[in-house]
């Protein structure tokens, strides 16, 4: 299995309701803009598109991942300041029995693993699709009910097959869907690339109606991503579109493959470090990916 290093630090301070992302293959984590947008009217339903990708979790209890699909990242992210260790196998990651991949965050550490901090309190699970599958454009979607709980950090996104080679923030980021426990009905969508990452990320947030909260049910979590052009959505609901004209001349770097990631995160300076409220464990439940067109 493949250990992929972690993020770098941020450039910027972190303004309010604003944070740092996750990162793979030497990315660093990013942070989201805030504005919340209102969402529109659902979009007219797109033609049929050739399916790409897919993960509907079938399988029983138990049950790792595929891995002809995903691989699992593991280790602490002093970066983030988050609190978990990323582990490898089914502890963290695991199929349900009923369609779905729960990612699990728990306040334990029986492997005796240490962090940036000391000796770890909590363990999660992140996967990614590097090397296994990349696509540019198309549409990405995931069915998914985050958790509940001050400290938790949930997040659906993408970077740029070429991280590689050029780092990040130049290689692109795509957040599609990301969560903090202090916001129980909202989640934010966000671009980092070179010139517009870490606090300067061009973005925009979405909250449910009413006081809901996301954690209650399942909510599909949704871009449509085309050459010069991200459109984010939620259960349908397009809530901001970005093209380059958003980047005040600033490099566009979403032209290219990317590959998908999923984790969930255990405090960090965005969401901030779990309370006495926090119960344990919480889970990220997954109900399926899918990506079409390209």
């Amino acid at each position: 299995m493949t250990v992929l290093p972690l993020p770098r630090p941020l450039p910027h301070p972190r303004p309010r309701r604003r944070r740092a992302t996750l990162g793979a293959l030497a990315a660093a984590c990013c942070a989201l803009a805030a504005s919340p947008a209102a969402a529109s009217a659902p979009p007219a339903p797109r033609p049929a598109a050739a399916l790409a990708f897919t993960d509907d979790f079938n399988g029983p209890a138990g049950a790792a991942v595929d891995g002809g699909k995903w691989q699992l990242e593991t280790g602490d992210n002093v970066n983030n300041h988050e609190r978990q260790y990323y582990t490898s196998g089914a502890k963290n990651a695991a199929l349900d029995g009923q369609g779905n991949l729960v990612i699990t965050a728990r306040k334990e550490n029986p492997a005796n693993y240490q962090c940036w901090y000391g000796r770890c309190e909590y363990t999660s699970a992140r996967l990614n699709t590097a090397g296994r599958f990349t696509q540019a454009y198309g549409h990405v979607e995931a069915r998914m009910k985050v958790p509940r709980g001050q400290g938790m950090w949930p997040a659906f996104w993408m970077l740029g097959t070429d991280i590689g080679s050029v780092g990040w923030p130049n290689c692109g980021e795509i957040d599609i869907m990301e969560n903090v426990g202090f916001e129980p009905g909202t989640v934010h969508g966000t671009l980092h690339g070179p010139g517009y990452s870490g606090s300067g990320g061009i973005g925009a947030a979405y909250t449910l109606p009413g006081g809901e909260a996301f954690a209650d049910k399942f909510h599909t979590f949704a871009v449509d991503w085309s050459p010069n052009k991200v459109t984010w959505s939620v259960d349908g609901r397009v809530y901001q579109t970005r093209t380059p004209a958003d980047l005040g001349g600033r490099q566009w770097a979403f032209n290219k493959p990317f590959f998908l990631i999923l984790n969930l995160a255990v405090g960090g300076y965005w969401p901030g470090d779990p309370n006495g409220s926090t119960a344990f464990p919480q889970k990220l439940t997954v109900d399926y990916v899918r990506v079409t067109g390209g």
